[in-house]
């Protein structure tokens, strides 16, 4: 299954990353990790994952970060719409979808 980040999910991922390692040394690579087994997590089991909002975006939850990755499965791909930081507005990343 081929995997495919929007470009806004990869901004957010990559600027998660530099602010954590701006936190502490080798914390912006324990983000990056989470986010590969989030990421992993949701490709054995496309489907399997929680129903949010419309359509059919699923959602997995980061261990040890207040983030969620949102994306929507297809058959032969799954579509990384937003590394969301849990803290945030909800429903801010589907405008970003929908426009």
């Amino acid at each position: 299954m081929l995997v495919v980040l929007r470009p806004e999910a990869e901004h957010e991922l990559l600027e998660a990353q530099i602010w954590y390692e701006s936190k502490a040394l080798g914390l912006g690579f324990e983000f990056a990790r989470a986010a590969d087994a989030a990421v992993a997590s949701a490709l054995r089991n496309p489907f399997g994952h929680l129903r949010i909002e419309e359509e059919e975006f699923r959602r997995v939850l980061f261990r040890k970060f207040p983030y969620t990755l949102i994306y929507l499965p297809s058959p032969d791909e799954l579509l990384v719409v937003s590394f969301f930081h849990q803290h945030r507005e909800p429903g801010v990343w589907i405008e970003r979808f929908n426009s």
